[in-house]
């Protein structure tokens, strides 16, 4: 198993991956991003997202994706956006190497800290990031405002 980063030719495993977890998450119907967005976005002049896989036998097995944010606190950090490994492939220890390559990119770049989401109910994710020194908040709550509450709001303004 290697880890590296993602190219573009990988975003079409890296989408069904990304399918793969919002069925996980009970949210299977809820992808609405393309091939073609995962190139365009990852990939162009000014990207907005990084990626690394894992990678068995010349298939796509995981990956990681994750993009930098800025706080007004610490200054550049990185939010992990996703990370999952195939159902078939997880107990490999693919998803404890995507996690440390990520972990690793952020040292290596100087970030004050490394974000991401863990939904309360996925107890094995949230014993693995607190057995590796994360802090799982329980005061903090997730805002998202979707595509129609957007339109919405900007229509009301």
């Amino acid at each position: 198993m290697i880890i590296r980063k993602g190219t573009p030719q990988d975003m079409p495993a890296v989408l069904e991956l990304i399918k793969e977890l919002a069925t996980f998450e009970k949210e299977p119907d809820a992808v609405v991003v393309t091939v073609n967005d995962l190139v365009a976005d990852g990939f162009g002049e000014s990207p907005l997202f990084h990626t690394f896989v894992a990678q068995k036998d010349n298939a796509i097995i995981g990956m990681a994706l994750f993009y930098y944010r800025y706080s007004t606190w610490k200054g550049k950090t990185i939010h992990l956006e996703d990370l999952i490994v195939t159902e078939a492939m997880r107990g490999t220890g693919a998803g404890s190497l995507l996690y440390k390559e990520v972990i690793k990119f952020g040292k290596s770049i100087g970030v004050r800290r490394i974000e991401w989401a863990v939904l309360d109910w996925n107890t094995p994710a949230i014993e693995f990031y607190e057995r590796s020194g994360a802090t799982v908040f329980t005061d903090w709550r997730t805002v998202q405002m979707n595509e129609e509450g957007i339109t919405k709001f900007t229509l009301d303004l």
